[in-house]
């Protein structure tokens, strides 16, 4: 099983990826990792901020480390914001039964009423170098088009309106039957 988790900026995707190996035993693959790794080795010229390019370039790489795990019948969770909305193109259907994907979001009541949360727990499992992007505006025009994107794309979209734990935790339980079952596989 594969999970791919991905959404908007500071939304808790390596939480949950977190929360998924700590329950489930599932490994983590960060795509940030990976993109740091390149960037900080010289390997490629891209930035930080240079999120549309960066989607480009590593989208290949991780759709194919997909294919293997699912290949070698391996569970692994894929996190980070570089997948695209039409990211189920890129995949036939043997490959899409074992593919979980889930994309957080935040209203903008909840980034508006838990901004200083946000900010606080930015680094919470994941040090960030740099994070000037965490500011209201910024929250949620990202957490906008990341909605709009992948709707228009016909995902699905979890979207934390009020209680981030909870929000969670209902994620966690909503594909536990799958993940469970095929966690024994």
């Amino acid at each position: 099983m594969i999970v791919l988790i991905t959404g908007a900026s500071h939304v808790g995707k390596t939480v949950l990826a977190q929360r998924i190996l700590e329950k489930y035993a599932f490994p983590y693959f960060s795509i940030d990792h990976l993109k740091m790794g390149l960037i900080r080795s010289g390997n490629t010229d891209l930035t930080p901020e240079d999120d549309e390019a960066i989607t480009e370039y590593l989208w290949p790489i991780v759709r194919e480390m997909v294919k293997t795990a699912i290949e070698n019948r391996q569970n692994l969770v894929i996190e980070g914001c570089y997948i695209p909305p039409d990211w189920r193109g890129d995949f036939e259907e043997e490959y899409l039964r074992s593919i979980e994907f889930v994309c957080l979001a935040m209203s903008d009541a909840y980034i508006d009423a838990h901004i200083g949360e946000i900010e606080e727990y930015a680094c919470a499992v994941e040090a960030r170098l740099e994070d000037s992007g965490c500011t209201l505006g910024e929250l949620r025009e990202d957490n906008r088009r990341c909605i709009d994107a992948f709707a228009k794309c016909n995902e699905k979209v979890t979207i934390i309106e009020s209680d981030f734990e909870a929000t969670i935790e209902a994620v966690l339980d909503a594909v536990h039957p799958r993940w469970s079952s095929l966690q024994s596989a």
